[in-house]
Protein backbone atom coordinates (compact mmCIF):
# COMPACT_ATOMS: atom_id res chain seq x y z
CA UNK A 1 0.00 0.00 0.00
CA UNK A 2 0.99 3.48 -1.19
CA UNK A 3 2.47 5.71 1.75
CA UNK A 4 1.23 9.00 1.23
CA UNK A 5 2.23 12.92 3.25
CA UNK A 6 -1.03 13.01 5.08
CA UNK A 7 -0.22 9.38 7.00
CA UNK A 8 2.70 11.37 8.66
CA UNK A 9 1.66 13.97 11.16
CA UNK A 10 2.61 17.30 9.27
CA UNK A 11 0.49 20.24 9.99
CA UNK A 12 -1.97 21.66 6.86
CA UNK A 13 0.43 24.52 5.98
CA UNK A 14 2.82 21.85 5.15
CA UNK A 15 0.70 19.21 3.56
CA UNK A 16 -0.56 22.32 1.11
CA UNK A 17 3.16 23.01 0.62
CA UNK A 18 3.64 19.25 -0.60
CA UNK A 19 0.25 19.28 -2.89
CA UNK A 20 1.23 22.65 -4.64
CA UNK A 21 4.70 20.93 -5.37
CA UNK A 22 2.63 18.00 -6.99
CA UNK A 23 4.42 15.34 -4.70
CA UNK A 24 1.18 12.48 -3.39
CA UNK A 25 3.33 9.26 -2.58
CA UNK A 26 6.22 9.49 -0.55
CA UNK A 27 9.42 7.68 -1.75
CA UNK A 28 10.91 5.06 0.06
CA UNK A 29 14.17 7.24 1.78
CA UNK A 30 11.14 9.72 3.26
CA UNK A 31 8.61 6.75 4.20
CA UNK A 32 12.05 5.30 6.49
CA UNK A 33 13.85 8.56 7.37
CA UNK A 34 10.86 11.15 8.29
CA UNK A 35 9.78 9.28 11.08
CA UNK A 36 12.62 8.82 13.37
CA UNK A 37 13.73 12.95 12.53
CA UNK A 38 10.39 13.86 13.55
CA UNK A 39 11.07 12.26 16.72
CA UNK A 40 14.40 13.94 17.07
CA UNK A 41 16.89 10.67 16.60
CA UNK A 42 20.46 11.25 14.73
CA UNK A 43 19.48 9.71 11.66
CA UNK A 44 22.36 8.21 9.31
CA UNK A 45 20.33 7.93 5.56
CA UNK A 46 22.24 5.92 2.63
CA UNK A 47 20.63 6.88 -0.51
CA UNK A 48 21.09 8.13 -3.96
CA UNK A 49 20.02 11.45 -5.85
CA UNK A 50 16.98 11.45 -7.04
CA UNK A 51 15.56 9.66 -4.25
CA UNK A 52 13.67 12.59 -2.51
CA UNK A 53 16.00 12.91 0.56
CA UNK A 54 16.27 16.68 0.52
CA UNK A 55 12.51 16.72 1.28
CA UNK A 56 12.87 13.85 3.77
CA UNK A 57 14.98 15.64 6.08
CA UNK A 58 13.34 19.41 5.20
CA UNK A 59 9.96 18.48 5.93
CA UNK A 60 10.33 17.46 9.43
CA UNK A 61 12.91 20.52 9.93
CA UNK A 62 10.40 22.87 8.63
CA UNK A 63 7.50 20.91 10.72
CA UNK A 64 9.78 21.13 13.82
CA UNK A 65 10.75 24.89 13.82
CA UNK A 66 7.17 25.93 12.41
CA UNK A 67 7.55 29.54 12.30
CA UNK A 68 10.12 32.65 12.79
CA UNK A 69 11.42 32.95 16.03
CA UNK A 70 14.54 35.36 16.88
CA UNK A 71 17.56 36.22 14.72
CA UNK A 72 19.98 33.21 14.15
CA UNK A 73 19.72 30.02 12.32
CA UNK A 74 18.00 26.86 14.24
CA UNK A 75 18.58 24.57 11.46
CA UNK A 76 21.67 24.06 9.47
CA UNK A 77 22.09 22.50 6.48
CA UNK A 78 26.11 21.69 4.89
CA UNK A 79 26.30 20.97 1.30
CA UNK A 80 29.14 20.40 -0.89
CA UNK A 81 28.34 22.19 -4.28
CA UNK A 82 26.66 25.80 -4.54
CA UNK A 83 24.45 24.18 -7.24
CA UNK A 84 23.10 21.92 -4.00
CA UNK A 85 22.65 24.53 -1.75
CA UNK A 86 21.02 26.48 -4.04
CA UNK A 87 18.59 23.34 -4.81
CA UNK A 88 18.11 22.70 -1.02
CA UNK A 89 17.32 26.48 -0.41
CA UNK A 90 14.59 26.16 -3.17
CA UNK A 91 12.96 23.02 -2.50
CA UNK A 92 13.26 24.76 1.77
CA UNK A 93 11.16 27.53 0.16
CA UNK A 94 8.64 25.19 -2.06
CA UNK A 95 8.30 23.55 1.06
CA UNK A 96 8.00 26.44 4.18
CA UNK A 97 5.66 28.60 1.42
CA UNK A 98 2.89 28.73 4.37
CA UNK A 99 4.87 29.79 7.08
CA UNK A 100 7.19 32.88 7.55
CA UNK A 101 10.78 30.87 7.96
CA UNK A 102 13.27 32.81 6.87
CA UNK A 103 15.57 30.94 5.01
CA UNK A 104 19.12 32.17 3.11
CA UNK A 105 22.06 29.77 1.31
CA UNK A 106 25.24 30.97 1.81
CA UNK A 107 28.12 30.17 -1.17
CA UNK A 108 31.35 31.58 -2.78
CA UNK A 109 31.64 32.40 -6.54
CA UNK A 110 29.41 35.28 -5.36
CA UNK A 111 30.08 38.59 -2.98
CA UNK A 112 29.70 37.56 0.76
CA UNK A 113 27.57 40.99 1.43
CA UNK A 114 24.31 40.51 0.25
CA UNK A 115 24.43 37.31 2.48
CA UNK A 116 25.24 38.62 5.59
CA UNK A 117 23.12 41.49 5.24
CA UNK A 118 19.97 38.73 4.40
CA UNK A 119 21.19 36.78 7.93
CA UNK A 120 21.51 40.22 9.87
CA UNK A 121 18.38 40.74 9.22
CA UNK A 122 17.21 37.41 11.14
CA UNK A 123 17.20 33.44 9.62
CA UNK A 124 16.03 30.57 10.78
CA UNK A 125 17.47 28.09 7.94
CA UNK A 126 20.98 28.78 6.52
CA UNK A 127 22.26 26.17 3.62
CA UNK A 128 25.90 26.67 3.22
CA UNK A 129 29.08 24.80 1.60
CA UNK A 130 31.44 24.48 3.71
CA UNK A 131 34.31 27.29 3.34
CA UNK A 132 31.82 30.38 2.55
CA UNK A 133 29.95 29.10 5.82
CA UNK A 134 32.92 29.04 8.11
CA UNK A 135 34.41 32.85 6.43
CA UNK A 136 30.54 34.23 7.53
CA UNK A 137 30.97 33.01 10.86
CA UNK A 138 34.20 34.04 11.41
CA UNK A 139 33.85 37.29 10.45
CA UNK A 140 30.89 37.28 13.28
CA UNK A 141 27.53 37.33 11.58
CA UNK A 142 26.41 33.40 12.16
CA UNK A 143 25.37 32.42 15.71
CA UNK A 144 25.18 29.03 16.53
CA UNK A 145 23.98 28.91 19.91
CA UNK A 146 20.61 28.44 19.26
CA UNK A 147 20.70 25.43 16.59
CA UNK A 148 18.56 22.48 17.00
CA UNK A 149 19.44 21.07 13.83
CA UNK A 150 22.67 20.47 11.76
CA UNK A 151 22.74 18.53 8.36
CA UNK A 152 25.28 17.24 6.13
CA UNK A 153 24.11 16.71 2.93
CA UNK A 154 26.29 14.85 -0.05
CA UNK A 155 28.71 14.07 3.15
CA UNK A 156 30.89 11.40 0.51
CA UNK A 157 31.57 14.48 -1.97
CA UNK A 158 32.43 16.74 0.65
CA UNK A 159 35.21 14.08 1.37
CA UNK A 160 36.19 13.89 -2.29
CA UNK A 161 36.20 17.64 -2.44
CA UNK A 162 38.61 17.30 0.94
CA UNK A 163 36.24 19.71 2.82
CA UNK A 164 36.74 17.38 5.98
CA UNK A 165 39.18 20.28 7.97
CA UNK A 166 36.44 22.82 7.24
CA UNK A 167 33.70 20.06 9.08
CA UNK A 168 35.51 19.53 11.70
CA UNK A 169 35.88 23.27 12.55
CA UNK A 170 32.66 23.37 12.00
CA UNK A 171 31.49 20.38 14.21
CA UNK A 172 33.62 22.66 17.02
CA UNK A 173 31.67 25.63 16.82
CA UNK A 174 28.64 24.34 17.13
CA UNK A 175 26.54 23.48 20.66
CA UNK A 176 26.94 19.59 21.68
CA UNK A 177 23.15 19.10 22.21
CA UNK A 178 21.84 18.79 18.89
CA UNK A 179 19.72 16.76 16.47
CA UNK A 180 22.39 15.45 13.45
CA UNK A 181 21.00 13.82 10.06
CA UNK A 182 24.14 13.25 7.73
CA UNK A 183 22.79 11.75 4.03
CA UNK A 184 25.60 9.89 1.32
CA UNK A 185 25.40 8.04 -1.59
CA UNK A 186 27.97 6.08 -0.46
CA UNK A 187 29.63 4.34 2.10
CA UNK A 188 33.40 4.37 2.45
CA UNK A 189 35.76 4.31 5.23
CA UNK A 190 35.99 7.85 5.65
CA UNK A 191 31.56 8.33 5.85
CA UNK A 192 32.10 5.69 8.79
CA UNK A 193 35.00 7.88 10.97
CA UNK A 194 32.89 10.88 10.10
CA UNK A 195 29.40 9.38 11.14
CA UNK A 196 31.21 8.04 14.63
CA UNK A 197 32.41 11.57 15.26
CA UNK A 198 29.22 13.04 14.10
CA UNK A 199 26.33 10.57 14.67
CA UNK A 200 25.06 9.65 18.59
CA UNK A 201 23.52 6.28 18.09
CA UNK A 202 22.01 7.02 15.00
CA UNK A 203 19.01 5.43 12.94
CA UNK A 204 20.86 4.33 9.60
CA UNK A 205 18.91 3.94 7.24
CA UNK A 206 19.56 2.11 3.25
CA UNK A 207 16.78 2.23 1.19
CA UNK A 208 18.94 0.31 -1.57
CA UNK A 209 22.13 -1.24 -1.41
CA UNK A 210 24.86 1.29 -1.32
CA UNK A 211 26.20 2.82 -5.02
CA UNK A 212 23.05 0.96 -6.49
CA UNK A 213 21.70 3.09 -9.75
CA UNK A 214 17.76 3.41 -9.34
CA UNK A 215 16.22 0.93 -10.42
CA UNK A 216 14.21 3.11 -12.97
CA UNK A 217 17.49 3.88 -14.91
CA UNK A 218 18.08 2.26 -18.28
CA UNK A 219 21.93 2.11 -18.61
CA UNK A 220 23.98 1.67 -21.89
CA UNK A 221 27.94 1.44 -22.39
CA UNK A 222 29.35 1.26 -25.85
CA UNK A 223 32.83 0.51 -26.25
CA UNK A 224 34.66 3.49 -29.15
CA UNK A 225 38.10 3.49 -29.91
CA UNK A 226 38.52 7.55 -29.55
CA UNK A 227 37.42 11.16 -29.19
CA UNK A 228 36.59 11.52 -32.96
CA UNK A 229 34.32 8.36 -32.70
CA UNK A 230 32.74 9.39 -29.47
CA UNK A 231 31.53 12.69 -31.69
CA UNK A 232 30.30 10.58 -34.62
CA UNK A 233 28.03 8.41 -31.53
CA UNK A 234 26.92 11.33 -30.41
CA UNK A 235 25.71 12.91 -32.93
CA UNK A 236 24.28 9.42 -34.40
CA UNK A 237 22.34 9.26 -31.23
CA UNK A 238 21.04 13.08 -31.38
CA UNK A 239 19.77 12.18 -34.84
CA UNK A 240 16.99 10.48 -32.53
CA UNK A 241 14.95 13.57 -31.79
CA UNK A 242 11.85 11.96 -30.60
CA UNK A 243 13.85 9.73 -28.26
CA UNK A 244 15.95 12.51 -25.87
CA UNK A 245 13.04 15.05 -24.57
CA UNK A 246 15.93 16.29 -22.53
CA UNK A 247 19.83 15.56 -22.15
CA UNK A 248 22.93 16.29 -19.60
CA UNK A 249 26.20 15.05 -21.35
CA UNK A 250 28.87 14.58 -18.67
CA UNK A 251 32.95 15.76 -19.79
CA UNK A 252 35.47 14.65 -17.14
CA UNK A 253 37.44 17.82 -17.50
CA UNK A 254 36.60 21.95 -18.51
CA UNK A 255 38.19 21.30 -21.77
CA UNK A 256 36.63 18.25 -23.01
CA UNK A 257 33.17 20.26 -21.99
CA UNK A 258 33.95 22.79 -24.23
CA UNK A 259 34.81 20.95 -27.20
CA UNK A 260 31.84 19.17 -26.98
CA UNK A 261 29.61 22.16 -26.17
CA UNK A 262 30.98 23.79 -29.53
CA UNK A 263 30.46 20.79 -31.79
CA UNK A 264 26.72 20.57 -29.90
CA UNK A 265 26.67 24.77 -30.20
CA UNK A 266 27.26 23.97 -34.76
CA UNK A 267 24.41 21.81 -34.91
CA UNK A 268 22.19 23.00 -32.46
CA UNK A 269 22.63 26.73 -31.81
CA UNK A 270 22.19 28.64 -28.24
CA UNK A 271 18.58 27.90 -27.84
CA UNK A 272 19.06 24.49 -27.53
CA UNK A 273 21.92 23.89 -25.89
CA UNK A 274 24.09 25.21 -22.64
CA UNK A 275 27.15 24.25 -20.81
CA UNK A 276 28.14 24.37 -17.42
CA UNK A 277 31.64 24.07 -15.38
CA UNK A 278 33.70 25.84 -12.77
CA UNK A 279 35.73 28.12 -15.16
CA UNK A 280 32.11 29.76 -16.07
CA UNK A 281 30.99 32.73 -13.74
CA UNK A 282 28.44 32.18 -10.98
CA UNK A 283 26.07 34.04 -13.02
CA UNK A 284 26.07 32.16 -16.39
CA UNK A 285 25.97 29.08 -14.23
CA UNK A 286 23.07 30.13 -12.70
CA UNK A 287 21.35 30.86 -16.10
CA UNK A 288 22.68 27.81 -17.87
CA UNK A 289 20.67 25.38 -14.74
CA UNK A 290 17.80 27.47 -14.77
CA UNK A 291 17.57 27.76 -18.55
CA UNK A 292 17.73 23.96 -18.61
CA UNK A 293 15.13 23.13 -15.96
CA UNK A 294 12.45 25.93 -17.42
CA UNK A 295 12.80 23.97 -20.39
CA UNK A 296 14.66 27.09 -22.71
CA UNK A 297 17.24 24.28 -23.56
CA UNK A 298 17.23 20.87 -24.57
CA UNK A 299 20.73 19.39 -23.83
CA UNK A 300 23.25 20.69 -21.08
CA UNK A 301 26.80 19.81 -21.10
CA UNK A 302 28.36 19.64 -17.63
CA UNK A 303 31.36 18.27 -15.84
CA UNK A 304 30.88 16.62 -12.56
CA UNK A 305 30.61 19.85 -10.39
CA UNK A 306 27.36 19.87 -12.05
CA UNK A 307 26.63 16.30 -11.00
CA UNK A 308 24.92 17.05 -7.80
CA UNK A 309 22.37 19.87 -7.13
CA UNK A 310 20.55 19.47 -10.59
CA UNK A 311 17.13 18.81 -9.76
CA UNK A 312 15.37 18.22 -12.91
CA UNK A 313 12.55 15.75 -13.27
CA UNK A 314 12.39 15.49 -16.64
CA UNK A 315 15.87 14.57 -17.59
CA UNK A 316 14.93 11.62 -20.17
CA UNK A 317 19.11 11.40 -21.03
CA UNK A 318 22.21 11.37 -19.49
CA UNK A 319 25.28 10.55 -21.60
CA UNK A 320 29.09 9.85 -20.09
CA UNK A 321 31.00 11.21 -22.69
CA UNK A 322 33.76 10.42 -20.40
CA UNK A 323 34.05 7.59 -18.01
CA UNK A 324 34.48 9.73 -14.61
CA UNK A 325 37.88 8.81 -13.00
CA UNK A 326 35.91 9.38 -9.31
CA UNK A 327 33.88 6.15 -9.69
CA UNK A 328 31.51 7.26 -7.24
CA UNK A 329 30.31 9.92 -9.82
CA UNK A 330 28.56 7.77 -11.90
CA UNK A 331 26.22 6.76 -9.33
CA UNK A 332 25.27 10.95 -9.14
CA UNK A 333 25.78 11.77 -12.82
CA UNK A 334 23.26 9.00 -13.93
CA UNK A 335 20.78 10.11 -10.83
CA UNK A 336 19.98 13.19 -12.69
CA UNK A 337 17.46 10.83 -14.50
CA UNK A 338 15.30 7.96 -13.54
CA UNK A 339 13.82 10.22 -10.43
CA UNK A 340 10.53 10.69 -8.94
CA UNK A 341 9.50 7.17 -10.32
CA UNK A 342 10.18 8.16 -13.78
CA UNK A 343 12.37 6.11 -16.30
CA UNK A 344 15.39 7.16 -18.18
CA UNK A 345 18.76 6.26 -20.15
CA UNK A 346 22.01 6.42 -19.33
CA UNK A 347 24.54 6.07 -21.92
CA UNK A 348 28.64 5.85 -21.50
CA UNK A 349 31.16 5.81 -23.97
CA UNK A 350 34.14 3.79 -22.98
CA UNK A 351 38.08 4.35 -24.78
CA UNK A 352 40.17 1.32 -23.79
CA UNK A 353 41.87 3.34 -21.32
CA UNK A 354 38.84 4.35 -19.80
CA UNK A 355 37.79 -0.34 -19.30
CA UNK A 356 39.97 0.16 -15.77
CA UNK A 357 37.31 2.95 -14.44
CA UNK A 358 34.02 1.37 -15.95
CA UNK A 359 34.92 -2.28 -14.06
CA UNK A 360 35.46 -0.09 -11.10
CA UNK A 361 32.43 0.77 -11.82
CA UNK A 362 30.67 -2.12 -12.05
CA UNK A 363 32.05 -3.56 -8.65
CA UNK A 364 30.68 -0.58 -6.83
CA UNK A 365 27.59 -1.18 -7.89
CA UNK A 366 27.25 -4.56 -8.19
CA UNK A 367 26.08 -5.01 -11.62
CA UNK A 368 27.42 -5.21 -15.41
CA UNK A 369 26.33 -2.46 -17.16
CA UNK A 370 25.07 -4.02 -20.63
CA UNK A 371 27.30 -3.45 -23.94
CA UNK A 372 25.67 -1.89 -27.35
CA UNK A 373 27.35 -2.49 -30.55
CA UNK A 374 28.38 1.03 -32.11
CA UNK A 375 25.22 1.73 -34.47
CA UNK A 376 26.66 0.83 -38.67
CA UNK A 377 26.14 4.21 -39.69
CA UNK A 378 28.80 5.48 -37.10
CA UNK A 379 31.54 6.10 -38.75
CA UNK A 380 34.60 4.47 -36.96
CA UNK A 381 37.58 7.06 -37.00
CA UNK A 382 41.24 5.53 -36.44
CA UNK A 383 43.01 6.51 -33.16
CA UNK A 384 45.80 9.25 -34.10
CA UNK A 385 49.29 8.77 -33.15
CA UNK A 386 49.09 11.12 -29.63
CA UNK A 387 45.96 9.95 -28.42
CA UNK A 388 47.20 6.05 -28.65
CA UNK A 389 50.57 7.08 -26.92
CA UNK A 390 48.36 9.07 -24.24
CA UNK A 391 46.13 5.97 -23.84
CA UNK A 392 48.87 3.58 -23.27
CA UNK A 393 50.10 5.86 -20.49
CA UNK A 394 46.98 5.76 -19.40
CA UNK A 395 46.60 2.27 -19.28
CA UNK A 396 50.41 1.83 -18.16
CA UNK A 397 49.86 3.86 -14.74
CA UNK A 398 46.50 1.92 -14.05
CA UNK A 399 48.28 -1.07 -14.25
CA UNK A 400 51.24 -0.08 -11.93
CA UNK A 401 48.12 1.54 -9.18
CA UNK A 402 47.17 -2.07 -9.27
CA UNK A 403 50.57 -3.81 -9.22
CA UNK A 404 53.67 -1.13 -8.02
CA UNK A 405 56.44 -3.71 -9.11
CA UNK A 406 54.72 -3.36 -12.54
CA UNK A 407 57.38 -1.32 -14.91
CA UNK A 408 55.10 -0.98 -17.86
CA UNK A 409 55.26 -0.98 -21.41
CA UNK A 410 57.47 2.40 -21.71
CA UNK A 411 59.70 0.97 -19.57
CA UNK A 412 60.62 -2.27 -21.50
CA UNK A 413 60.68 -0.28 -24.29
CA UNK A 414 63.30 2.23 -22.72
CA UNK A 415 65.18 -0.60 -21.77
CA UNK A 416 65.44 -2.65 -24.94
CA UNK A 417 66.34 0.78 -26.87
CA UNK A 418 69.13 1.94 -24.75
CA UNK A 419 70.55 -2.22 -24.61
CA UNK A 420 70.18 -1.34 -28.72
CA UNK A 421 71.76 1.99 -28.59
CA UNK A 422 74.73 0.35 -25.89
CA UNK A 423 75.35 -2.04 -28.05
CA UNK A 424 75.76 0.46 -31.58
CA UNK A 425 78.34 2.87 -29.84
CA UNK A 426 80.14 -0.26 -28.46
CA UNK A 427 79.83 -1.28 -31.96
CA UNK A 428 81.36 1.72 -33.45
CA UNK A 429 84.61 1.76 -30.89
CA UNK A 430 85.56 -1.11 -31.87
CA UNK A 431 84.53 -2.59 -35.30
CA UNK A 432 86.29 -5.48 -35.35
CA UNK A 433 85.11 -6.69 -32.09
CA UNK A 434 82.19 -9.72 -32.30
CA UNK A 435 83.38 -10.76 -28.59
CA UNK A 436 84.93 -9.52 -25.80
CA UNK A 437 88.93 -10.18 -26.26
CA UNK A 438 90.54 -13.17 -24.23
CA UNK A 439 94.39 -13.20 -23.24
CA UNK A 440 96.33 -15.26 -26.03
CA UNK A 441 97.94 -17.81 -24.41
CA UNK A 442 101.43 -18.41 -23.59
CA UNK A 443 103.39 -19.44 -26.61
CA UNK A 444 106.54 -19.85 -25.34
CA UNK A 445 108.97 -19.79 -21.81
CA UNK A 446 111.71 -17.41 -21.67
CA UNK A 447 115.04 -18.83 -21.26
CA UNK A 448 117.90 -17.76 -19.53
Amino acid sequence: MAVTFEDFNFNRQILNAIADAGYTEATPIQQKAIPPIMNGQDVMGIAQTGTGKTAAYMLPIIMRLKYAQGDSARAIIIAPTRELAMQIEENAKQFAVYTDLRIVSVYGGLGPKTQIEIINKGVDIIVGTPGRFMDIYLAGHIVTKTLQVLVLDEADKMMDMGFMPQINRILEVVPVKRQNLLFSATMSDKIHQLSNNFLEFPTIIEVTPQATPAQTVNQVLYHVPNVKTKINLLKNLLDAPDDIKKLIVFCKTRAAAEDVYKFLLRKFGEKEVKVLHANKGQNTRINSINSFKNDEVKILVATDVASRGIDVSDVSHVINFDVPVVIEDYVHRIGRTGRAFQSGEAITFCTPSEEYYVNKIEKLIRQTIPVTAIPAEVFIEVTGYDEKQDQAREIDMQKRRDDPDFKGAFHEKKTLNQKIKFKAERDKKNPNSKSPRTKSPKSYRKKH
